[in-house]
């Protein structure tokens, strides 16, 4: 019998869940819209002051983990502890994310005791601010030739860590950093709320 993804060590859950690249689809747009009507429900609208793509997935012609993750920026008066039971309800695993700042928190689709099941997706809500990921996004979309050659970099880091998603995440962190803070300079202040 399968052990619950809740009782498996890391490494038990990256043999299940190994690093994946595939070539950029149109149809991660589309999927992206159809989940966000989904959470825009589930959370409510009144609670989110913003919402958007971010990821791998977002950039044309880019290879990409065929993870949607998307960004929700909540008001600071929402009831996060009943966020966190309406998104289970709706078919998502939370994953406290206690190293990062308050509210900050992931809740995951796709994954089941057999490995990956139909769309995979990261939803991570969090206050709103002026968050790196969306200037990093757009860094990308501006910059093809700086998309192509991070997309080298994943291709690269998929043979080192397929089974060590740590690993991949970790090594990519200086590619990111610098990007973003080109990206920064570049759009002074444009996600500053």
């Amino acid at each position: 019998m399968t052990k619950p993804l809740d009782e498996m060590t890391n490494e038990e859950r990256w043999k299940l869940f190994p690093i994946i690249i595939c070539n950029h689809s149109p149809v991660w747009k589309e999927k992206y819209l159809l989940e966000k009507a989904i959470i825009e429900k589930v959370i409510g609208f009144d609670n989110i002051s913003r919402i958007n793509h971010i990821g791998s997935t977002t950039v044309p012609n880019l290879v990409a983990k065929p993870t949607i993750d998307i960004l929700v920026e909540i008001n600071d008066a929402t009831d996060t502890e009943k966020l966190i039971i309406n998104m289970k309800e709706a078919g998502y695993i939370y994953s406290p994310q206690p190293d990062n700042p308050a509210p900050h928190m992931m809740f995951m689709k796709g994954y089941t005791n057999e490995g990956f099941k139909g769309q995979v997706y990261h939803v991570h809500v969090r206050y709103s601010g002026d968050w790196d990921e969306l200037y990093f996004k757009d860094y990308l979309l501006l910059h093809p030739e700086v998309a192509e050659e991070y997309g080298k970099l994943k291709i690269e880091l998929k043979q080192k860590f397929e089974y060590n998603r740590d690993g991949y995440t970790y090594a990519k962190t200086d590619f990111i950093k610098n990007i973003t803070k080109l990206a920064r300079i570049e759009m002074e202040n444009k996600y500053d709320v």
